[in-house]
C-alpha cells in the first residue's frame, strides 16, 4: 500500500536541500537516508534520501542526484509516497494510520450514526476527520481525545461524544465577549479597592 508522507517545501539555501511538511507520525523511518521514495506527479520520481536534518523546528532533505537550489525548486509541492505493508501498525496501540481510519463509520456514544470518514486533514495543532453525512453534507470532527472517545478497528466504527454545535449548528451555545464580561462585574476587585 502507498501512503503520503511528506509534501515537499521550498529549496532551503544553495546545495539543493528542501523544506518538508512531514506527514507522518514516523518520520525517522520513512524519510530516513537511503528510503526509496515514489512521488505524486509520478515524473519528479523516484526519489533517494541523502540527508536529513532538523532546521529551525523543520525538517530539510537532500535527495541523491538534487545538487542545487534550481534542482530543488522544481520539486516544490510534489508529495512524497512510502510503500507500507498494509498488515503494519504503528507500535502504540492509541495511534492509528490514516489508512486504517478511512472509510469508519463515525457513531454517537448511543449508537446514532452521523456519517463515514471520507478523508483526514493534517494541520499542526491536531488532525481533522471529514465525514461525510448521509444527506451529502459533510462535517469536520477534531481527532483529539475529548472528542473521539473509541476507535474500534474490528467494528469499523468511531465513536464521538462532540460538544454542542458540532454535528448540528442548531445547537450551537454563542457566548459574546461582551456578556461574558457583564456577568463578571463587580466579582473583581479593581485597582483603588481595599
Amino acid at each position: 500500500m502507498q501512503l503520503v508522507v511528506a509534501r515537499i517545501g521550498r529549496a532551503h539555501g544553495i546545495k539543493g536541500e528542501v523544506t518538508v511538511e512531514v506527514r507522518t507520525d514516523e518520520p525517522e523511518l520513512r524519510l530516513a537516508p537511503g528510503a526509496v521514495l515514489a512521488t505524486d506527479p509520478a515524473t519528479a520520481g523516484p526519489l533517494t534520501i541523502e540527508t536529513g536534518r532538523v532546521h529551525s523546528g523543520r525538517l530539510l532533505l537532500r535527495f541523491e542526484g538534487v545538487k542545487d537550489r534550481t534542482a530543488a525548486e522544481a520539486l516544490r509541492n510534489t508529495l512524497l509516497i512510502a510503500d507500507v505493508d498494509p498488515a503494519e501498525l504503528p507500535e502504540d496501540p492509541e495511534e492509528f494510520y490514516d489508512h486504517q481510519l478511512m472509510d469508519l463509520d463515525v457513531v454517537l456514544a448511543d449508537g446514532t450514526a452521523i456519517g463515514r470518514i471520507t478523508e483526514i486533514t493534517h494541520l499542526p495543532s491536531q488532525d481533522l476527520f471529514i465525514v461525510e453525512r448521509p444527506d451529502g453534507s459533510e462535517v469536520m470532527i477534531p481527532f483529539v481525545e475529548e472528542i473521539v472517545t473509541e476507535i474500534d478497528l474490528d467494528e469499523q466504527r468511531a465513536v464521538i461524544t462532540p460538544p454542542p454545535g458540532l454535528i448540528d449548528a442548531s445547537e450551537a451555545v454563542v457566548a459574546s465577549a461582551r456578556e461574558a464580561e457583564s456577568g463578571s462585574e463587580g466579582s473583581e476587585p479593581k485597582a483603588g479597592d481595599a
